[in-house]
């Protein structure tokens, strides 16, 4: 039965009876599992990010009904305060906008940086059985 903990374990196993001369094929298995973990750390940050996202627009979308009720019940007929009101709403908006920009920028930096470290890795891991030979 397959370890449960490492579902390349079968793989490996397999890929050993071939035996290729200067070829690591346990390393060559080991290398593949972290870029396979490294892709789904990138998405895992990216569905993490999104939820983020939903979660910021969902609280705009509150917010923004909360202003428009409170204001429809001021009953505001001063067309200087109306325009304030609309003033502080675009204000609002913007402020949101640029939270949800950032939410945004961090989310795609942070799966490039996971994507950029394993690619490295990979890199040192081709020049080590590079060596060997």
């Amino acid at each position: 039965m397959a370890d449960q903990m490492n579902p390349f374990g079968d793989l490996t196993k397999m890929l050993e009876q071939f035996k290729v001369p200067g070829v690591d094929m346990s390393a060559l298995v080991e290398s593949r599992r972290k870029d396979i973990e490294a892709i789904v750390d990138a998405n895992k940050t990216a569905y993490e990010s999104m939820q983020q996202l939903a979660r910021k627009q969902t609280e705009m979308l509150t917010r923004a009904m909360q202003d428009i009720q409170e204001a429809a019940g001021a009953g505001i007929s001063d067309p200087s305060k109306q325009t304030e009101v609309a003033r502080n709403a675009c204000l609002k908006a913007l402020d949101d906008i640029k939270d949800l920009a950032e939410i945004a920028r961090k989310s795609q930096a942070d799966a490039m940086e996971n994507i950029t470290r394993r690619a490295n890795e990979h890199m040192d891991e081709i020049k080590q059985m590079l060596q060997k030979k």
